[in-house]
Parts: C-alpha cells; sequence; structure tokens
C-alpha cells in the first residue's frame, strides 16, 4: 500500500504479511508459501560461505595451472633437446675427415668437439637441468658418407605444488651423412 507520505509500505495478501512478495514470487526468488524462520535476510545467512568455496578450489586450480605450465615446458625441453641434436649433427657433417678451410687448413672435429660445440650452444634452460651429449661415428670413421649421431639426454624435474617431484629423463637422437 502507499501512504500518504507516498512511500511503499507492507501489504497483506491472501491473510499473510509479506514486503514487496509480489517481486519475489513474480521473479522466482523464494517459493510460495516459504517463510524465513530468522530476521536475517539470504546475504547475511551465507557470510563466508565464498571463503569456503575460494579456499576449497583455489589449490586445486592453481595446481591444475601450474601442472600445465609444467607440462608445457616439458614440451618446450623436448623441442630444444631435438634442435640441439639436429645442430649437432649439421656441425658434425660438415666438418668430416676432408674438411678444409679455404686457404687449406684442416676444420676436421672430433666427437669431443661436437659435444662441447652442443653444450655451448646456450639454448634457454627453464628446467634446470644439466644436459648430456654424447657423439658417435656408427660407421667408425669421419670420412664423407659416413654416419655421424648425436645423442642429447635431459632429466627434467616435474615441480608442481602439492605433488611429490619427480624427474623425466628425455632424450633425442639425431643421425646425418657426413658430406665434406
Amino acid at each position: 500500500m502507499i501512504a500518504a507520505s507516498g512511500r511503499l509500505q507492507n501489504a497483506s495478501f491472501g491473510g499473510r504479511r509479506m514486503a514487496f512478495g509480489w517481486a519475489r514470487n513474480f521473479f522466482g526468488r523464494r517459493p510460495r508459501g516459504v517463510t524465513r524462520s530468522s530476521g536475517r535476510n539470504s546475504a547475511e545467512s551465507q557470510e563466508g560461505s565464498a571463503l569456503v568455496e575460494i579456499a576449497l578450489t583455489l589449490p586445486v586450480l592453481l595446481t591444475f595451472f601450474f601442472g600445465l605450465i609444467e607440462v608445457c615446458l616439458a614440451f618446450y625441453t623436448h623441442q630444444v633437446l631435438s634442435e640441439s641434436a639436429r645442430e649437432g649433427t649439421r656441425y658434425a657433417m660438415v666438418h668430416g675427415s676432408t674438411c678444409t678451410t679455404g686457404s687449406g687448413n684442416s676444420c676436421t672435429v672430433s666427437a669431443a668437439t661436437v659435444n662441447s660445440y652442443v653444450s655451448g650452444l646456450n639454448w634457454p634452460n627453464f628446467g634446470g637441468g644439466t644436459m648430456a651429449v654424447n657423439t658417435t661415428y656408427p660407421d667408425g670413421n669421419e670420412s664423407r658418407g659416413s654416419r655421424v649421431q648425436v645423442n642429447v639426454s635431459y632429466g627434467f624435474r616435474f615441480r608442481v605444488p602439492f605433488i611429490p617431484p619427480s624427474t623425466l629423463t628425455m632424450s633425442s637422437t639425431s643421425v646425418m651423412y657426413i658430406i665434406q
């Protein structure tokens, strides 16, 4: 009802006294015939429930999020290992036993030289581990037409909150024929 002052007052519908009851029933906020047992409104009765919900879901979401980041870093690390092995074999294939510079000097490399070349590529190391490089010549020599094989291995450590750390050993091998 509207009082003489122009304010809306409580109205009685069907024997029940309701303040703006038509709006709550019309918009479906409270089922018909349901009354509150206490004088508190619904916002006051749910105080702190959002805090509890966040406290329960935030650790799960953060673990999932950081786990996803670690998986992406693992894929990136494997790509870096593959590229390092390919770079090592490219370096070795052009520096075979018949390699000479323009001035006639020999530019032949050994397996140790290829290993140090691959280790010195300075790719970003987000995992914090160390890379082990092993260069071999499966045909037994460094002459033209022989193969060179570079194997790069790396211990990637998964570090995700609330999960025990583990190490995944990754490796990549590249084989090419020596052309010089």
